[in-house]
């Protein structure tokens, strides 16, 4: 369990819930940001209810708080009077996925399948991450591993460290400016890391089908990775349907907020924009991995198109040229077998010349029909 305390200049890190469910502990010019694993979570959702009692005079739904503990819930948007709670599924973790693998069956999260095929198509697996957002608190629940709440927690603290001479990193407007200023901006900064994770497998998935292109378009290999190339393109598949999942999910998160009435003061109506802002370029990311994966998954149907096509053209070739000989044998075999018929009288027979005259036609025969050919291109050089 980690817990941030978020003001417009300072991030404070405390140790413990109890102290902050004190009245007056917490200040009234920022934010908690309490962050769990699931299991975390489960083990103290009693304290967590607490201060959310103490600070938000509300509790979290019970059905909340099993979607919450729900490993297997596709991203989505749900939300009270009070709070809303948003649910957004992110790439798992290989050393998460090796620790889960480990457990002892004590109602965590399950550990997930081994997949197949090269590194990267293993990589696209998923867990959701839940956020509860509230006026004065933000409460996210992580993956075992907690990878991404631990990344963005070192960039919070680093934007309000001090440097090495002990002065403030940066004046208060230019701290507040790289700090979150609300708890529904820190939750679109997460989601925004989240997403640039899907940004970066983009990458390694085009080299990879890139790799299987050109392997299957050239005519002299045989490709045998066919496993491998189904498990990829299920794979996409199914990163589609999690990016149209996200995609929903943050659609509806934008309806939400542009359904509340307008604030009064300026800089209430301010932090509003940014935080729209803010989810539509978390929203034209998502995007852009959709395309992406769109793309990718028709670059691998028209790469196994072309190459039955290479082999369609190249079983062609070999048909022409088998063809091309039979045609040019045929009078050959036509001229031997008139000469090798049992009759008595049969013209050059009996001619000491003769032997070399029928080598002599058919040889000219044959030279003539493979020029023919040649011109007509029904043989010629391939490379």
């Amino acid at each position: 369990m980690r817990i941030f305390e978020i003001t417009r200049s300072q991030v404070s890190e405390h140790a413990a819930l109890a102290p902050l469910t004190v009245p007056g502990a917490c200040g009234t010019g920022g934010y908690l940001w309490i962050s769990l694993t699931r299991e975390e979570f489960r083990a103290s959702l009693t304290e967590v209810q607490q201060i959310l009692q103490t600070l938000c005079l509300t509790q979290l739904v019970d059905l909340h708080v099993a979607d919450l503990l729900n490993d297997q819930l596709p991203s989505h948007y749900d939300y009270t009077s009070q709070y809303d709670v948003l649910v957004f599924r992110r790439l798992a973790n290989g050393q998460g996925q090796a620790a889960l693998g480990n457990g002892k069956g004590n109602g965590s999260e399950a550990p997930p399948l081994p997949r197949s095929g090269p590194p990267v198509l293993r990589r696209v697996d998923t867990r959701p991450v839940g956020f509860a957002v509230f006026d004065r608190v933000l409460l996210s629940v992580h993956p075992e591993d907690g990878a991404v709440r631990d990344a963005f927690a070192t960039r919070l603290l680093a934007a309000a460290s001090p440097d090495d001479r002990g002065a403030p990193a940066l004046d208060v407007r230019a701290t507040s400016a790289r700090l979150p200023t609300s708890p529904s901006d820190l939750m679109l900064r997460v989601i925004n890391q989240i997403v640039d994770g899907y940004l970066d497998l983009r990458r390694e998935l085009t080299k990879q089908l890139d790799h299987w292109q050109t392997e299957l378009i050239d005519p002299r290999s045989r490709f045998t990775n066919w496993g491998a190339l189904m498990e990829a393109r299920q794979s996409l598949h199914h990163l589609d349907e999690i990016c149209e999942d996200q995609r929903a999910a943050m659609q509806d998160w934008i309806d939400s907020l542009e359904t509340l009435p307008v604030p009064k003061g300026e800089t209430e109506q301010r932090e509003r924009e940014l935080i729209m802002i803010r989810s539509r370029d978390v929203l034209e990311h998502i995007e852009r991995v959709v395309h992406h994966v769109h793309r990718l998954e028709q670059n691998a149907e028209t790469a196994v198109q072309m190459h039955f096509s290479v082999q369609g053209h190249r079983a062609n070739d070999i048909m022409r040229v088998l063809t091309v000989l039979t045609a040019v044998f045929l009078p050959l075999n036509l001229i031997a077998g008139i000469f090798g018929m049992n009759f008595e009288f049969i013209p050059l027979v009996h001619k000491a010349d003769g032997f070399w005259i029928a080598m002599t036609s058919m040889l000219v025969i044959a030279v003539a029909l493979v020029l023919i050919f040649w011109r007509k291109r029904y043989l010629a050089r391939t490379r």
